[in-house]
């Protein structure tokens, strides 16, 4: 399995130091948050596009993904989660990232039922789109379908290989769901897997890897013994938790520990 990070964890912080943070602590590619306060988002013009790509390729790292903010079982008009969707596809084309995260973002006032037609109905529309950019769409276990059950859901509807899963095994854990049923769940249509730590179930204030409480050895050996080989990114939520230990000191002992977890497990 090949290790990234989020940008959440650095928020603002600039490409270059991005990139030497990566390259610093051994990890293989990078998950960039795509939003109008980052160096990344999509208003970019086509030569800052061409920017990021050609530094991510410099400095030898991977760009994972783009890590997106429509909300695709949102009540509400189609056309407006169309055009963000589509825009983020367009961002993850143009800077060389194979796929786009999505959220589920379902309403109070649907039904679980009506949330579930609607995001699949939009991932289907836009899964040529993504399919014609070479971009596979990812929504993940977040919000109203935190759990792999609730998310295949979904994507059982839609059936269609650019639209896949990212597993958040945070919101898994929080909605008591063990790894490896959440696996078995995601794992026809798992894109990659967000790792990281929190305090506790009712603080989830972003900790080091290993030093909180969510099943970090489970998840790995799940994977391993399944013979998964993809991504594991660790997303630290520094942007909404300010009061978080500054990420960068806790770079290189989270790939150790995830290291550790992977050769143990093998």
């Amino acid at each position: 399995m090949k290790l990234a990070f989020s940008t959440l964890g650095v928020p603002g912080l600039p490409l270059s130091e991005v990139t030497a943070l990566a390259t610093t602590h051994g990890y293989h590619g990078v998950e960039l948050r795509a939003h109008p306060e980052e160096p990344v988002h999509t208003e970019l013009t086509a030569e800052q596009r061409a920017d990021v790509a050609a530094a991510f390729k410099a400095a030898g790292l991977d760009i994972l993904g783009v890590a997106g903010y429509a909300r695709v079982a949102a009540p509400g008009d189609d056309e407006p989660v169309f055009a963000e969707v589509r825009a983020l596809i367009d961002l993850a084309r143009d800077i060389g990232a194979p796929y786009v995260r999505v959220f589920p973002g379902g309403g109070d006032e649907q039904s679980a039922e009506e949330a579930d037609a609607t995001a699949a109905r939009r991932l289907g529309a836009a899964a040529e789109y993504a399919a014609d950019r070479g971009v596979r769409i990812l929504m993940e276990t977040h919000d109203s379908h935190r759990t792999g059950a609730d998310a295949m859901r979904v994507l059982g509807l839609v059936g269609h290989r650019q639209v896949g899963a990212l597993w958040d095994v945070m919101h898994t854990w929080l909605g008591g769901e063990q790894p490896v049923d959440s696996f078995a769940a995601l794992s026809p249509h798992l894109g990659y897997v967000q790792v990281k730590d929190i305090a506790s179930a009712e603080d989830t204030t972003p900790v080091a890897l290993g030093a909180g409480v969510l099943p970090l050895t489970d998840v790995v050996e799940v994977l391993s013994r399944n013979g998964w080989d993809g991504w594991l990114c660790w997303e630290y939520e520094k942007r909404w938790y300010a009061d978080a230990a500054p990420l960068p000191g806790l770079l290189t002992p989270g790939r150790d520990l995830l290291s550790r977890l992977l050769n143990e497990s093998a």
